[in-house]
């Protein structure tokens, strides 16, 4: 039976058109992808993308021992900025999943996996961590919100959410008493930020959000717009352009390789 997040209610008043996706029933169209992706390029709208995975790695050396499994240099980056990377095999350097990695401090980092491989991403990362370190899986805790589109930033200044950092970084906000990261990333290729909230405060968020957008035109959008909206772009799908038998030098990503770095999953094959 597929899962559902938290918003899957709201989205089946909305009209949505339900497809499972790594496990989920996701919405992948509401009025249309056409009109969807339209929106997101001409001006502004919002995706429930919960169904990505959440874990939080802690505990001394939390940012070394993630720098030591996924392919791209923690060390360039610092707290408050998030990284594009990449988990692959030992044996193969095959790609297991493409990954964003939020920086909260040195013994803090936010894991977000795609919905198909987070279990695998988990157990992996269980599987060679140190007993100092704690994983703990908050996919159920929290929901992902991506508001995207160039009024994208009218529609969070219109909600009080800080706007305007840089690409790659994230704050906090508070909404009805909870933190939201709110983060400059996205996968569409159109300006616009991630929110990762408590699921508690999913539906007035979104409900926040859609009434803040109504002086923009903003649209609900489904995963068939982000598709389309990442296949313009460029951006890569794990699954189609990624996957265990491809490598990060077969799938174009190489530039999210630390190759100076001592160590992480398949080095050693990736580099011959």
């Amino acid at each position: 039976m597929a899962l559902h997040t938290a918003l899957y209610d709201v989205h089946a008043a909305l009209g949505a058109k339900f497809s499972e996706f790594g496990g989920w029933d996701m919405p992948l169209e509401y009025d249309g992808v056409l009109k969807e992706h339209a929106a997101v390029r001409r001006g502004v709208g919002v995706f429930d993308v919960s169904h990505l995975g959440k874990l939080t790695v802690t505990g001394p050396g939390a940012v070394d021992f993630i720098n030591r499994t996924f392919t791209n240099d923690l060390g360039r980056i610092h707290p408050g900025k998030a990284q594009y990377t990449l988990a692959c095999d030992e044996a193969t350097g095959g790609v297991i999943d493409d990954i964003i990695v939020y920086l909260r401090s040195d013994d803090d980092v936010l894991v977000v996996p795609n919905a198909a491989n987070a279990s695998e991403v988990e157990r992996r990362l269980r599987a060679v961590a140190p007993a100092e370190l704690t994983i703990t899986n908050n996919h159920a805790d929290y929901v992902v919100l991506a508001v995207q589109g160039p009024k994208s930033d009218e529609v969070l200044n219109a909600l009080d959410f800080p706007t305007g950092h840089e690409y790659m970084s994230f704050a906090t906000h508070a909404f009805e008493g909870s933190h939201v990261v709110v983060c400059r990333t996205g996968y569409t290729g159109e300006r616009g930020y991630e929110l990762i909230a408590p699921s508690t405060v999913a539906v007035s968020l979104w409900t926040a959000l859609l009434e803040a957008g109504a002086a923009y035109d903003i649209k609900p959008c489904g995963l068939g717009a982000r598709d389309t909206l990442r296949t313009e772009m460029g951006y890569p799908l794990h699954g189609q352009d990624l996957s265990p038998s491809i490598t990060p030098l077969m799938g174009a990503v190489s530039w999210a390789v630390g190759w100076d770095k001592p160590a992480f999953w398949g080095r050693d094959v990736i580099t011959r």
